[in-house]
């Protein structure tokens, strides 16, 4: 059922934004949820509905926040065999193999990976979010592989959700670049907002859009005169801004092997090995696989963490890279 949530701003609190506020006073909702129930007309300030989760709130403003009923799923049930990692009553942590997308959109609105968490238990998932987006709490991209959380109630989910809006989750990525990332360690810190040429993409920016802070370290450099320069990085996510690793990848002109969105063009090798040719070429997907992902528990109250090896079609290429060519 609808609830409803009361709050008067002491003189203490002047001067938040309301959306901060919200969330500071009533933490089990995240502030991501609370933006949302803003922007969808939930809130009211002093009587009048308002629609800016950053609006500075002043002391004795009174606030009305309006929880709506969770809305029942209508999506169709999507008989796919899903990799299991880690289930409980709360979670459960599944292991993504690309070529399949998070959930419904356009275009696809049948065989995602929520549809196949419907078909596999559609009375075990959050429905506090998007009516479109049960049990999701965070996505990887459909050409992505590895961990991803799935709540299976709501508790959980605005628990897991407070944990990824303060960057407290643990998430390490392993991925194949082309060439040698200068230096072989480091941070990059940028902006990223949505590209201005394709609303598909996304771009760095000096003067606008979200922070965003990948950690990467290089764990082996691939160099012979019968391949091209190829390396293996760990990327640690600070934040999880919409394809963040391959935009700033390609941002210091080291793009991901495989990823046709975010690409730079390189010279072909003329003695290259025709396996390892072949294997890059059919590809249809980007080297990218979220390895590690660990959290708090909501419940348990202790820290898990979960691992995950590459993909065979990943790990092939690198058997391959590792093979000494004569």
């Amino acid at each position: 059922m609808e609830k409803k949530i009361n709050l008067t701003v002491k003189d203490k609190d002047k001067n938040l934004r309301v959306d901060v506020f919200i969330n500071k006073k009533e933490n089990h909702i995240s502030r991501t949820r609370v933006k949302s129930l803003i922007l969808n007309k939930k809130l009211k300030l002093n009587h009048k509905i308002l629609v800016d989760p950053s609006k500075k709130i002043s002391t004795n403003d009174i606030l009305e926040l309006i929880i709506p009923k969770p809305k029942k799923t209508s999506l169709k049930p999507y008989r796919y065999k899903l990799d299991i990692t880690y289930e409980d009553e709360d979670l459960i942590v599944i292991n993504k193999p690309a070529g399949i997308v998070m959930h419904p959109g356009a275009g696809n609105f049948d065989n995602t990976i929520v549809n196949a968490l419907i078909n596999y238990d559609k009375n075990s998932l959050s429905n506090i979010g998007d009516e479109l987006r049960p049990g999701i709490v965070h996505r990887i991209d459909k050409n992505t592989s590895g961990l991803v959380i799935i709540a299976k109630n709501n508790q959980t989910h605005e628990h897991l959700s407070n944990q990824f809006s303060k960057h407290s989750i643990i998430r390490v990525y392993q991925l194949l670049i082309w060439g040698k990332i200068r230096p072989s360690k480091g941070r990059i810190e940028t902006l990223i907002t949505r590209s201005s040429k394709n609303r598909q993409m996304m771009e760095v920016s000096k003067t606008k859009g979200k922070k965003a802070i990948t950690n990467y370290k290089t764990i082996e450099i691939f160099e012979d005169k019968n391949t091209p320069t190829l390396s293996l990085l760990e990327c640690k996510l600070e934040t999880g801004r919409t394809h963040q690793i391959r935009v700033h990848m390609n941002y210091v002109g080291n793009s991901i092997v495989g990823d046709d969105k975010y690409k730079k063009k390189f010279k072909k090798i003329k003695n290259i090995d025709p396996i390892l040719e072949k294997k890059l070429t059919n590809l249809n997907r980007q080297f990218l696989h979220a390895k590690i992902i660990g959290f708090m528990h909501p419940k348990k109250n202790k820290e898990m963490i979960f691992d995950s090896i590459l993909p065979q079609e990943l790990e092939i290429i690198l058997k391959i890279l590792r093979k000494p060519h004569k």
